[in-house]
Parts: structure tokens; C-alpha cells; sequence
């Protein structure tokens, strides 16, 4: 176990890939196993197995469906949607900003790709308002925070498929963090908005208002869709991706009319490379995530927190800190493979819901992406419009804070995230 353990983090050091880390070690722990049955033949088996699963197929339909959405114009509605909306209020572009990504995240599910799509629209027009290069950053990085937490979500259908529950569940276990999230979020917009006396931006008559809301209704009605289906069980999970993806086709291609044919071999080339990351990354982990399992490394872990305490809320806060620490060097599905392997068995010793628990893991890592010095969604907003990345870092911590303590809530109240999903 040392072995395996040593071997990947000396890799990772060195800078190998987190994937072809894992692969690396799980050769070598299965060649230096004492077990005379073991081989390495293992080792691709063991990877087809891993995603070789029909549940599977609903990570790439997503992902297209977001690359679709995006492609077609979406962002810029739903922008103007929020805009109309809320604009008379001081720091009118940032409760956009929240808003927006509130609304993609019901779309995508990638907190990157939606940095990207309302940074590159937002980042440069608060800046020329006077927002600051570091607000403008931060704003964007915090609601980007929600894509993940709010369904559909790819790390909870990784979580599911992982814990083997279920995706319908782990999706509207998001929704009312995620809603505390944004609302949380609203809030220090406009404290800082009143504070530093930001811009509002003009107002618009209600008549303007309900055109631009018509205009954007096709956008709108994408996630009503996707929750409906999943809250009433109309739909199994992969049916929901297909539909989506048919949906976010019938929007670009008729009613939007901002796509042709010659987008879609990028489109599926750019939603393939990022499915293919992330599948193969679930292959390189099932072959490693059997060695854990046979070293016993959960009980090891079990015993050892025990010794502090045996309160299950005080050894989820334990485990909490544990995971903050590995988003400080590790994006959230590589964390999620390496660590819950050994996780969810002391989860279930426990007693703890694997839903509740789930939403917790997830919460918690896609904290990890905005937490300073290494935040992956502070570096994609850092480099939409060559921001300097130390303002970027101060201007999140207000954000980050306001996370965290929402990470507190849902770990004492476990029925803000298995409430919805209960009886689906």
C-alpha cells in the first residue's frame, strides 16, 4: 500500500497526469502484490470494467448538450434576462453575473465552461464601469461555483456511479445548497455594491422587460425541463441527457437560428475531448481503487478518527477538513476517485446517508475551486481578460467564506439535501 500511495504522489510531483499517475501505480502495486493470484492483466480489465456501464453514457450527453446551449446564443439571453431584471441596483453587473451563472448551471454543469461563457460577456464590460479587475474575477469564479451543485451535475452522476446511488437523487440533492449558495452570494454583491458606491446600470420598462424575458423563454424552459423530468420520474437519467442534448439541437438549429451543420463536428470534438478526460480518469481509478479496498485503508481510517471522536457530526467535520485540504491540490473528480474509494465504507459504517453524504463531498470540492492559491476557476477567470490574479484571490475570500458556511449548514442539517429526493 505504500508502495501504490508513494508511487502516485511521486508522479504527480514530477507531473505526470493524475490518470496515467494512477494507472502507473496500480501496475506497480499489482506487481509488487504478495498475492501470487493477482496479475497484471488486472490492470486494462479492470479499467474496461470501470466504464463499461450504461449509466455512464449520460456524462458525454450532458456535456454536449452544454456545448450545444452554449454555442447557440443561450448566454447572452439569459444575461439580458437577468440584467432586465435586476439592473437598477447598485453593482447592478454582478448580481448578473451571480444570476447568469444560476441559470447556466441548470444547463451545463461545468463550472469552467460556465466561467467561460459569462466571463468572456461580463468580465470586460465591468471593468470598463469600474468594477475593478480583482470584483469582476471573483464574482465570475463564485458563480461559476454553482454549475456542479446545481443538476445536472457531473461530479454527482461521478458520485453516483462511484457510491452506486442514485443520479436522480444526487442531482436535486444540490438544489437548495445551490440556492443558498446564489442567494448568499446576491447578498455580498450588494453590500459591496452599496459600499463602494458601484454603478447601476439603466432601467427598463416592464415592457421591455417581459420581451427580453420572451425572448430568452426557449433558454429558460432547458432546466424546468431537466428538474421536471427528474423530480416527477418521467425520465430515467439517460434518457433526461439524450433529451437534453435534442432539445439544446432543436433551440440552436430552429428557434435561435444560431447554428448550422458545419458547428456540429467541433461541437462533438470539443465535447468528446471532455468527456474522454473524464471517463478516463474513472478507468485509471477503478483498478486503483481496488488496491485501496484491499489494503483496508477504510477501517485504518475509521480507527484513526475514532480515536478522536465518535460523533458522526464531528467525524464528518474531520473528513470535511480532510477534503478541504485535497482541493487545495487536486480538481474535485481526481479527489473523488482517489479518496472515496476508502470514504464511503467509513460513511456507511457511520450511519450516514450516502445522498447527504454525497452532496457534502461535492459541495466541499467545488469549494476547492475557488479557494486561493491554486483554484482552478481563479486561474480560467485570470486568463478571459488577462486579470491579475492576487486582486482576483483577495476579492473571492468574502465569496469563499459565505461557501464554506454553507458547507457547515448541509453537514448538521442533512434535510436540506435529501429533502427533495425523498420518494423518487
Amino acid at each position: 500500500m505504500n508502495i501504490l500511495f508513494f508511487s502516485f504522489i511521486g508522479l504527480l510531483i514530477l507531473g505526470v497526469e493524475v490518470g496515467f499517475a494512477m494507472v502507473a501505480a496500480a501496475w506497480l502495486g499489482l506487481e509488487l502484490k504478495a498475492d501470487r493470484f493477482v496479475d497484471a492483466i488486472m490492470l486494462p480489465t479492470s479499467m474496461l470494467s470501470g466504464i463499461s456501464l450504461y449509466a455512464l453514457v449520460q456524462i458525454p450527453l450532458f456535456i454536449l448538450a452544454g456545448e450545444v446551449m452554449n454555442r447557440g446564443g443561450i448566454t447572452k439571453r439569459l444575461v439580458d434576462v437577468s440584467s432586465a431584471w435586476i439592473g437598477r441596483r447598485s453593482g447592478s453587473l454582478g448580481h448578473v453575473s451571480i444570476l447568469s451563472n444560476l441559470m447556466l448551471s441548470g444547463i451545463s454543469g461545468s463550472a469552467v465552461a460556465d466561467a467561460v461563457a459569462t466571463g468572456k460577456a461580463l468580465i470586460p464590460a465591468m471593468r470598463a464601469k469600474g468594477y475593478g479587475a480583482g470584483y469582476s474575477g471573483a464574482v465570475i469564479a463564485s458563480g461559476a461555483l454553482l454549475g456542479p451543485i446545481i443538476p445536472p451535475s457531473i461530479p454527482m452522476v461521478v458520485y453516483a456511479q462511484i457510491a452506486n446511488v442514485s443520479v436522480a437523487k444526487m442531482f436535486l440533492s444540490g438544489i437548495i445548497p445551490g440556492m443558498l449558495l446564489a442567494g448568499g452570494f446576491l447578498v455580498i454583491c450588494s453590500i459591496i455594491g452599496r459600499t463602494r458606491g458601484l454603478p447601476r446600470e439603466d432601467a427598463m420598462s416592464w415592457t421591455q422587460k417581459l420581451r427580453t424575458t420572451g425572448n430568452a423563454v426557449w433558454a429558460l424552459l432547458m432546466p424546468v425541463i431537466i428538474l421536471l423530468g427528474i423530480r416527477m420520474g418521467l425520465m430515467t437519467d439517460t434518457e433526461i441527457a439524450a433529451i437534453a442534448v435534442l432539445y439544446a439541437l432543436f433551440v440552436g438549429f430552429f428557434i435561435y437560428r444560431t447554428m448550422n451543420i458545419a458547428d456540429l463536428p467541433g461541437l462533438l470534438l470539443a465535447a468528446g475531448r471532455s468527456s474522454a478526460v473524464i471517463l478516463f480518469l474513472l478507468a485509471a481509478a477503478a483498478p486503483f481503487s481496488w488496491l485501496v479496498a484491499e489494503s483496508q485503508i477504510s477501517e485504518h481510517i475509521v480507527e484513526t478518527i475514532r480515536q478522536f471522536t465518535d460523533n458522526p457530526h464531528l467525524i464528518l467535520l474531520i473528513v470535511n477538513v480532510l477534503l478541504l485540504l485535497v482541493g487545495l491540490v487536486l480538481e474535485p473528480l481526481p479527489a473523488m476517485v482517489i479518496f472515496l474509494p476508502a470514504l464511503l465504507p467509513m460513511a456507511a459504517e457511520l450511519g450516514i446517508d450516502p445522498i447527504h453524504f454525497g452532496a457534502v463531498v461535492v459541495v466541499n470540492l467545488m469549494i476547492g475551486l475557488l479557494h486561493p492559491p491554486i483554484g482552478l476557476l481563479l486561474f480560467v477567470v485570470c486568463s478571459i481578460d488577462r486579470l491579475p490574479f492576487l486582486p482576483v484571490a483577495r476579492e473571492v475570500l468574502p465569496f469563499l467564506g459565505w461557501a464554506i458556511v454553507v458547507l457547515i449548514l448541509i453537514i448538521f442539517f442533512p434535510s436540506l439535501t435529501t429533502w427533495l429526493g425523498q420518494g423518487v
